[in-house]
């Protein structure tokens, strides 16, 4: 599908948009800039957005939701001290910008502000789309799902029930700022999931598996299709033979890819800049301090290819980076946007996020991760004698003040004489994010990041969560086996 064109409109090329004639140029940009600061205003800003999809979803072997939909709009910001004024449009017009610029400016009462004129950012490189996913007929998308289904069925007869999506998403903005930013990006991105019941009697298991990719359709394989679905089912049909978890203070290893929702939810949101300016972050005062052993370091990478988070800018139009979070152990940077990163002296590390137009931007990150190390995973296993295995967490909750935290193992084992047995069910952890990072006293070379959608003031934005398999020396395993 193509983006919308919005009318035409003054800009220093005599239209609205930029070199292809959409969204706002920066001459039309300077002037929404202007208008807002009319009335005083220490931050201006104005964000464009365009954007595009399409998603199917089958069950039962039948395909039975397809929609497809274009959205635009735009939306302007105003700060002046610790007030936020935001508005938005559900138009590209420009007289429409306009209008809510100058609708904005009159809750102020102050002297017309200065802006610095806008300097346009050059596009960072980013890995070109290889086959836009709207040029692809939305029945071989349905094939898809219907591929995703028979390969699921054929992996076990125990396998009763299959429901698999399909999505894609195409997105233009366009960020202007009174700080002298100007800057516009492309984004295109591609999802995948597959959830699958496997039944033995009175038993039942699920397993879900997912297949994301920022850039365009051609990671769409029959091979990639074949073991999203072979994964889904065989963790499904594997915990049929589950047994009761164990329960006590033990070592938890956790495997690679989805194991890194721990660090996402129980330490990443911690370092967002937002809750270290409100002192509701635990990790508030520990800047420089040591967090974690020698061997830890994680980071917070915007740009890596093809990973479900990258940008090569953010929603205020920060170029996105790699920053490093905790460096050998020490906490070196928290993730930052622009308003909040002056305040706390730090530079944005281009972690400005919004779902859309509709919303105002906070930190967020990005893909987060902990850098791998040396050890093989199977080296580390067998380096533990007796430890529960967390293959795979499922939701559950923590407090950013103090980093306490529960979370559900989907897909759980026994490591005995450094082996890994039988699976158990049932199984949540409970601890502290600060403690957990302390606690890690092996990592493995084996890195992985996943895909997921992370929640916060009520927006959904993509994630990259991921990390090398690692041992936590010991924690809470609440469980339903006395160990």
């Amino acid at each position: 599908m193509s983006a919308v064109e919005p009318a035409s409109g003054p800009g220093s090329s005599g239209g609205s948009g930029g070199e292809d004639g959409l969204g706002l140029s920066p001459g039309w940009a300077q002037v929404v800039i202007e208008r807002a600061l009319r009335r005083g205003g220490d931050f201006a800003e104005v964000f464009a957005e365009s954007s595009s999809g399409v998603s199917l979803r089958l069950d039962d072997q039948r395909v039975e939701e397809v929609a497809s939909g274009t959205d635009m709009g735009a939306s302007v910001r105003i700060v002046r001290g610790g007030t936020t004024v935001f508005g938005y449009c559900e138009s590209l017009e420009p007289e429409a910008v306009l209008r809510l610029a100058d609708r904005l400016s009159e809750g102020l009462d102050g002297a017309a502000a200065l802006g610095t004129p806008l300097h346009v950012l050059e596009r960072p490189e980013f890995p070109p789309v290889g086959v836009e996913p709207g040029d692809v007929d939305v029945f071989e998308k349905a094939a898809i799902l219907r591929a995703l289904d028979e390969f699921s069925r054929a992996w076990s007869a125990e396998i009763v029930q299959v429901s698999a999506s399909y999505s894609d998403h195409k997105q233009r903005i366009w960020v202007a700022n009174s700080r002298g930013t100007y800057a516009t990006e492309e984004r295109t991105r591609v999802f995948g999931a597959v959830s699958v019941v496997a039944k033995r009697g009175d038993v039942i298991q699920t397993g879900r598996e997912t297949l994301a990719h920022r850039g365009g359709y051609e990671f769409i394989t029959p091979e990639s299709l074949r073991a999203m679905a072979q994964t889904a089912a065989d963790k499904a049909v594997v915990m049929l033979d589950a047994g009761p978890a164990p329960a006590g203070r033990m070592p938890v290893v956790l495997a690679n890819g989805f194991g890194g929702v721990l660090f996402h939810e129980a330490c990443g949101h911690g370092l967002e800049a937002d809750f270290i300016v409100k002192r509701t972050s635990v990790f508030a005062e520990r800047l420089g301090r040591r967090v974690a052993e020698p061997h830890v370091t994680a980071l917070d990478n915007g740009v890596g290819a093809g990973m479900w988070g990258s940008n090569a800018i953010d929603d205020e139009g920060t170029p996105t980076q790699s920053t490093v979070a905790i460096s050998e152990g020490v906490l070196s940077s928290f993730l930052t946007d622009v308003l909040r990163g002056e305040r706390l002296g730090q530079m944005p590390t281009g972690n400005s996020r919004r779902q859309g137009f509709r919303h105002l931007p906070y930190p967020r990150m990005t893909n987060t991760y902990f850098a791998p190390g040396d050890a093989s995973p199977d080296d580390l296993i067998a380096d533990t004698r007796r430890a529960l295995y967390a293959k795979s967490l499922s939701g559950g909750e923590v407090d950013p003040a103090t980093g306490d935290f529960v979370f559900g193992v989907s897909e759980g084992y026994l490591i005995e004489d450094g082996r890994v047995g039988p699976p158990v069910r049932g199984a949540t952890l409970i601890g502290n994010g600060p403690e957990v990072l302390l606690g890690i006293d092996a990592i493995a070379s084996d890195l992985v990041v996943k895909a997921g959608m992370c929640g916060k003031e009520g927006q959904l934005v993509p994630v990259g969560t991921g990390q090398p398999t690692l041992r936590i020396r010991e924690l809470t395993v609440g469980g339903t086996a006395v160990s």
